[in-house]
């Protein structure tokens, strides 16, 4: 029986074009659901009435989930398909919706574990289907990808401040609709990875122990910087007697105006080595938080943007290198340059969130600025291999 053209196109397969951006507004709307909270922090703590120490805690529980995403990566290179980005999809938007309907604590922090667990099912086979789609240029496309999860962290805690402020906590439950709508479409956008078996390259730990070493040092300060940053600026604003709305919009600077950051960083490591990216990352973002924080006006909404265009710059560089690491297991290695690295970054934020008090919060800041430095000397230890253009 002879196809018609209309039969051709129903059963063609979507362009790489298509599937990368339907990957990249699932991670939009993923990561926009997993990390929101800053925006509304100060609410939750009157809401739930606890202490200002209890905002690093709070984040903390949101983000050590991430922690398991190389766990998640070795199941999804074994299981294959596309169902886990779908499934961690589901599981952080509707976390993310029901946390304003939460009157208890432990109800909350629970809530806050789903969401973490869903960041970290998404994470490693979406990037994994992202680098499947192209032979090379991966340092371009997966920024492409990463923009979508900037952006959804950049513009949700703005929005979410909003809906909070006009409609109360409860009225987060909104936040689920795009993700049930997005869903049929991405089962077909999404690349089936082909599942790989137990009787493939065995992982060979003690080769990869040094870099991935110093991987995790660089990765994980960079996160504690950057979850810093967004956790404790809009308490400092709060602090201040500023709005709510404006607290959150700060954040939106820093993680908006950051995609160009990851862009520019990807681009660039592409045609020129990582070691400069890596390098102008920390130690710029180290320069750029005290800025932030004792500036005034306008000002702190610019130098934010700055500040956020600096920490993102190597978000790309560094989900390569795990790649490049562990070549026989491309989602773990991504699953540690994000998720193990996200999950110290969050111990970090959480430990230091009980120095943070309404008379000292500045040393936190501080803190962070130092960090950069010591995450520094981790890219210069990286091994001249991984700092090539790819490979």
């Amino acid at each position: 029986m002879t196809s018609t053209p209309e039969d051709t196109l129903r059963h063609e397969p979507p362009s790489i074009n298509a599937r990368l951006f339907g990957l990249s507004w699932s991670h939009f709307l993923n990561d926009g659901s997993a990390n929101y909270l800053p925006g509304i922090l100060p609410a939750v703590l009157i809401s739930l009435h606890l202490r200002t120490q209890m905002a690093g805690a709070l984040m903390g529980a949101l983000l050590i989930g991430q922690a398991v995403q190389p766990v998640m990566g070795y199941i999804a290179d074994r299981l294959g398909g596309r169902m886990l980005i779908v499934i961690g999809l589901l599981g952080s938007s509707i976390g993310g919706a029901l946390l304003g309907l939460a009157q208890q604590v432990w109800i909350f922090v629970g809530l806050l574990f789903l969401i973490g667990l869903g960041n970290a099912l998404f994470h490693p086979q979406a990037l994994a289907a992202v680098r499947s789609l192209v032979r090379n240029r991966h340092g371009f496309n997966t920024s492409i990808f990463l923009v979508g999860g900037e952006l959804g962290r950049g513009v949700w805690p703005t929005v979410s401040s909003f809906v909070v402020v006009h409609f109360g906590l409860p009225g987060l439950w909104v936040f689920a609709v795009p993700a049930l709508i997005t869903v049929p479409f991405l089962i077909r956008l999404a690349p089936r990875l082909e599942p790989k078996t137990s009787h493939g390259t065995a992982i060979h730990w003690r080769k990869h122990f040094y870099p991935l070493t110093i991987l995790i040092g660089y990765a994980g300060i960079r996160s504690f910087m950057t979850y810093g940053v967004v956790t404790f600026i809009p308490l400092l604003w709060h602090f201040r007697g500023g709005s709510l709305i404006a607290g959150a919009s700060i954040i939106t600077s820093v993680l908006v105006i950051g995609v160009l950051g990851n862009l520019g960083g990807g681009h660039f490591a592409d045609g020129a080595g990582r070691r400069p990216i890596l390098l102008i990352s920390v130690i710029g973002s180290a320069l750029f938080i005290p800025l932030v924080v004792h500036a005034a006006g306008v000002l702190v909404w610019l130098l934010a943007g700055l500040l956020g265009i600096l920490l993102f710059l190597s978000a790309s560089t560094t989900v390569l290198i795990g790649q490049d690491i562990f070549p026989e297991n491309r989602s773990l290695g991504s699953g540690i340059a994000l998720g193990f690295a996200n999950g110290i970054g969050a111990l970090l934020v959480f430990i230091v969130g009980f120095w943070v008090n309404e008379a000292d919060v500045h040393t936190v800041f501080w803190i962070l600025a130092g960090a950069g430095i010591v995450s520094a000397l981790f890219a210069f230890a990286f091994p001249r291999k991984l700092l090539n253009n790819e490979t």
